[in-house]
């Protein structure tokens, strides 16, 4: 999927991108450490800001598309549970829309803490619930509306929406002795021409959710597209939607 999401959602992400390096306090001289990088977007956000960057993901694929389109940052394969990187090599840690897909987030946090210096920031951003989020309220509605039966070929994961409560974001910096710990709200907008394109867009760009959109028959699909249009309707600007799409960022700081 990293090509097509490269291509159709992260435009969409990206959106984050500010507000999060904001939020870790990036700046000139920096050395900054992006986890589940991607394409390399939020790298290439920090190195805009004249910091030194790498980049880490899992996906060998993801780690491609991001060196080739950003060749001013560094990028490498790995897991964020299991940094490369020796005890304090970085001054930020951030990490884009990425944390809730991370099947160990507790010890990822710790990660971070330990390749940090002292009084190092980290910031990290997620989704925020479908009951706040119309973006994800649309589409889950949609789903359950058509009664789309779970995928079976994708395997069971966390939840999208682990650290969308302030409480439990909060906690895992603090768990990981993070100092300062506050979570903040930022909305972006989702832009899509038809109900057609927003479930498009996630069918063919994402991996969990993906495949539970792509369970849909013809019947299930076209009852999909009827609960999306009336789901954001709302949010109807002229030719086309702008749908909010609200997430949360949470930051804090390495005791020195």
């Amino acid at each position: 999927m990293a090509g097509r999401y490269t291509e159709l959602l992260s435009p969409v992400t990206s959106q984050a991108i500010g507000p999060l390096l904001d939020a870790a306090g990036v700046g000139a001289r920096m050395r900054v450490l992006d986890v589940g990088t991607g394409p390399g977007e939020a790298a290439a956000g920090a190195v805009a800001r004249g910091a030194d960057v790498t980049g880490i993901d899992v996906a060998p694929a993801m780690v491609d598309i991001a060196a080739e389109r950003h060749p001013e940052a560094q990028f490498v394969q790995g897991s964020v549970t299991e940094l490369p990187f020796a005890d304090g090599s970085f001054d930020v840690g951030v990490g884009n829309i990425v944390i809730q897909h991370v099947s160990e987030p507790e010890r990822a946090a710790r990660e971070l803490a330990r390749v940090l210096v002292p009084g190092g920031r980290v910031a990290l951003s997620t989704w925020d619930v479908p009951e706040r989020s119309p973006i994800f309220g649309a589409l889950l509605g949609a789903v359950a509306d058509a009664a789309v039966p779970p995928p079976d070929q994708v395997p069971d994961g966390p939840s999208f929406f682990q650290f969308a409560e302030d409480d439990v974001f909060r906690a895992l910096l603090v768990n990981a002795r993070f100092a300062d710990v506050e979570v903040t709200s930022f909305t972006f907008e989702f832009p899509v021409d038809s109900a057609d394109e927003l479930i498009n867009l996630v069918a063919e760009g994402t991996v969990r959710m993906g495949a539970l959109l792509r369970m849909a028959d013809d019947s299930q699909r076209a009852r999909m597209r009827e609960s999306v249009e009336q789901r954001i309707a709302p949010w109807r600007r002229g030719d086309r939607y702008l749908v909010p799409a609200p997430v949360k960022i949470a930051a804090g700081m390495k005791p020195g």
